[in-house]
């Protein structure tokens, strides 16, 4: 896909990789719909963003945990927008490293809205102005939890595992569409999403987020002809 002047949103986009990949694609001059819950944080990306070059930023606040917040959002953007060409489903919470029964409900409920029910419902919300398009595309971060069982990660993995199988019967679904999908599996990723749970270690080794950012851009700009369904990144 030519990236110039085509309108993407980014969920996740106040911080993190969400962030990234917003300022990698205003450098394309992509518009941008960025939504998260942070005001303050989503204006500054907002401002860098347009400063790095997106012809149209507009920014949203919205708890993809609340459906109704998901379908006044996206009237919203294409309103703002008239279509959309791209969207990136960045938003998502880490589950403190802990054994099942140790998990909180709270914590259960928080994970899996946010990771999994939240991204499909707002997939289900975009996915008729994407299919209006002659190009569209949906990249579904997921996680290397996303395909292989991990220690103490059971609530997260569910969320992530949930991310993966519902991309693959999309694919089915979208095949004869000209909407493409891609799942990304990464490593951990160097952001501030686990000490915001309190575990703290040294991050040092893990993934950029810019670097990471950059993968879904590659993605996003392959000619016509090929397409990268699954992509695995480690560190």
């Amino acid at each position: 896909m030519k990236l110039e002047n085509k309108v993407a949103i980014v969920t996740g986009a106040s911080d993190g990789l969400g962030k990234q990949v917003a300022i990698k694609l205003a450098k394309e001059k992509v518009s941008l719909a960025l939504v998260a819950r942070d005001k303050k944080r989503l204006e500054a990306v907002a401002k860098e963003t347009k400063k790095l070059g997106s012809p149209k930023v507009s920014f949203y606040l919205c708890d993809i945990r609340k459906n109704q917040q998901i379908k006044e959002t996206i009237k919203k953007i294409v309103f703002d927008f008239k279509n959309i060409n791209i969207l990136v489903n960045c938003a998502g919470v880490w589950q403190k490293l802990d054994v099942c029964q140790n998990i909180k409900e709270d914590v259960v409920d928080e994970v899996i809205q946010t990771n999994l029910i939240g991204l499909i419902n707002f997939t289900r919300s975009t996915l008729p102005y994407l299919q209006k398009q002659k190009e569209a595309f949906i990249i579904n971060i997921s996680s290397r939890s996303g395909i292989k069982a991990q220690e103490k990660q059971s609530v997260y993995t569910a969320s992530k595992w949930g991310v993966t199988g519902f991309s693959e019967v999309l694919k089915i679904e979208l095949k004869e569409t000209n909407v493409r999908i891609a799942v990304v599996h990464q490593g951990g990723v160097n952001t501030g999403m686990f000490k915001k749970k309190g575990d703290i270690f040294n991050q040092d080794r893990l993934i950029k987020p810019n670097e990471l950012a950059d993968v879904i851009v590659f993605i996003l700009s392959r000619p016509p002809q090929i397409w990268l369904h699954d992509v695995r990144v480690e560190y």
